[in-house]
């Protein structure tokens, strides 16, 4: 009895892991580092946006605003200009004329909570925002659960708790080094922003996994900088006109705007092929990396202290970053999802076909009907 009954649990677990069919050798597969060294190259972006910042920050320059309406308006120039070329269903004029208020409702996502994180920085402190910004996992999950139909295994949530044991023991190793930086002037606000700023960036990223993967790289970004450029522009002449004034410019300066907006010119257009490979989910899970890069910056660029305890955080991320893409997740199509629903036990073996024959473990995002 006990080894029937034995196989029957390891065979359950197997099956609700994906292990049933993926080898060790499949696991590590060219795919899964390619995926792996792409995640980190954004991460490298990401430090570079830091690194500018905090430079820009000690010249006594804060416009995030600003910094934003560069962005957007470079990928306005570009993606927006290429979109323009596009005939037929996928013309500038014809995504315009029938998705403006949808890619209105990205754009505004997308620059506040880019707004909102930078603001959370003058409330809070370093090691809230970075604890709180985890929180856009778990609300990416959810919504790609619903909108997406997206259905993960139970290897898939036990990496995402592997992640954030890492962030963790980064958070830890901040506060043994004494790098809590920021501001306590008022931790609730603070902390409400930087919660408000992983919703925001919950929906942009799922907004951008549906477009990507079923409509256009180029539509996307090009609406994006469209919107994006209109929508910060106003924002920055509302908010940051005075800032700008009070700019001493110099070559010194104008270079750190130059690389802040390369930099995140450079994230936004590579993003979305790393989505379009993974999914929105998996590329916030590499990017809690990010940190790391830039501390390892900061130990070189402004004497931060070192801790064997960043070291561990970066493999103990890494190890859950290569779980959740080592199983692929799966979505629900058409009668796969209508059997789903349905609770009733004689039904399992039909909602069984239905997931290996209608539904077959592809990647997330086709069913999705935001837009």
């Amino acid at each position: 009895m006990e080894g029937p009954a034995g196989d029957s649990v390891c065979g359950k677990w197997r099956n609700g892991c994906g292990l049933y069919r993926d080898k060790l050798k499949d696991i590590f597969s060219w795919q899964l580092l390619k995926t792996i060294a792409m995640g980190q190259v954004l991460s490298l972006l990401i430090c570079g946006t830091a690194g500018s910042c905090q430079y820009l920050a000690d010249a006594g320059v804060e416009t995030p605003m600003l910094q934003s309406f560069l962005n957007y308006a470079l990928l306005l120039l570009t993606y927006t200009l290429a979109l323009c070329t596009h005939k037929g269903d996928a013309s500038f004029l014809k995504v315009l004329r029938t998705k403006w208020w949808k890619y209105l409702v990205m754009g505004l996502a997308d620059v506040e909570a880019n707004y909102t994180v930078v603001k959370a920085y003058q409330f809070t402190t370093l090691t809230s925002i970075q604890l709180l910004d985890c929180f856009v996992i778990p609300v990416l999950m959810v919504l790609s659960w619903i909108f997406l139909k997206t259905r993960y295994r139970p290897v898939h949530f036990v990496a995402v708790m592997v992640c954030l044991v890492g962030v963790g023991a980064m958070v830890g190793a901040d506060i043994i080094s004494g790098r809590d930086q920021g501001s306590t002037s008022d931790v609730v606000l603070g902390d409400g922003l930087v919660l408000l700023s992983s919703v925001l960036y919950a929906v942009s990223n799922l907004c951008q996994e549906h477009t990507v993967k079923n409509l256009s790289r180029v539509e996307f970004l090009g609406m994006m900088g469209l919107f994006g450029t209109l929508i910060s522009g106003v924002q920055l002449a509302a908010l940051e006109i005075n800032a700008v004034k009070a700019i001493k410019w110099d070559l010194y300066i104008c270079m750190l705007f130059a690389v802040y907006a390369l930099c995140m010119y450079a994230l936004y257009s590579f993003m979305p092929v790393v989505v379009k490979l993974t999914s929105a989910t998996a590329v916030n899970l590499s990017l809690l990396t990010a940190d790391l890069f830039s501390l390892f910056c900061g130990l070189l660029l402004f004497n931060y202290k070192f801790s064997v305890l960043y070291i561990i955080s970066f493999v103990i991320i890494m190890m859950g970053f290569i779980m959740f893409n080592a199983i692929p997740t799966y979505a629900l199509h058409g009668a796969a999802a209508q059997e789903a629903a349905d609770p009733r036990p004689d039904h399992a073996s039909d909602r069984l076909l239905a997931a290996d024959g209608d539904a077959r473990r592809t990647e997330t995002g086709e069913a999705f009907t935001f837009l």
